[in-house]
């Protein structure tokens, strides 16, 4: 039997069949590690202790595929803000462009309508803001993170303090 299948390998190279090692190709892609979402996660909690007026948030750190890497939910925050802050993320990943964007495309912006109200109605895509792409510093995409909890405004600015915080990672 080990003859047979030493015949069958040799065969196999023999015939060309087998990829040459020029031809194996490995793409290396950037990706969010789980160390720079933790980095997010506290630099967005450190940046909510230092505003007045500022409630408790949740905060979900996607992959670029739209799959949770982290959740973070503080105390005494909104329990139904768990599902509109992964939600953010995944938007953010999906399309991938601000949730704060996608909400004025969806429902238009300064008296105009919007431009695709339909888009609003797609399963797992919110028009809230709050939700960031995170990229590398050459523009890839490696993920999203989104941020419920207080203000549109106040859960997008926790969100870019986070994403400011891995600039360095970014590069």
């Amino acid at each position: 039997m080990k003859k047979f299948a030493g015949l069958l390998i040799a065969g196999v190279f023999a015939a060309g069949l087998a990829p040459a090692a020029s031809d194996a190709h490995v793409e290396m892609r950037p990706m969010l590690t789980l160390g720079m979402a933790k980095a997010m996660a506290d630099a967005c909690e450190a940046f909510r202790e230092t505003q007045e007026n500022f409630r408790a948030v949740n905060i979900a750190i996607v992959d670029r595929g739209a799959d949770l890497v982290l959740f973070r939910r503080q105390n005494d925050s909104f329990l139904g803000s768990f599902e509109i802050a992964l939600r953010k993320a995944q938007s953010a990943a999906r399309l991938p462009i601000p949730t704060r964007t996608l909400g004025e495309i969806v429902h238009g912006k300064d008296g105009q309508p919007g431009r695709a109200p339909a888009l609003g109605e797609f399963h797992h895509v919110t028009a809230l803001t709050g939700g960031l792409p995170i990229r590398m510093a050459d523009g890839a995409l490696v993920g999203a993170i989104g941020v419920s909890g207080a203000t549109g405004d106040q859960d997008e600015q926790c969100a870019q303090a986070a994403i400011d915080a891995v600039a360095d990672m970014l590069q």
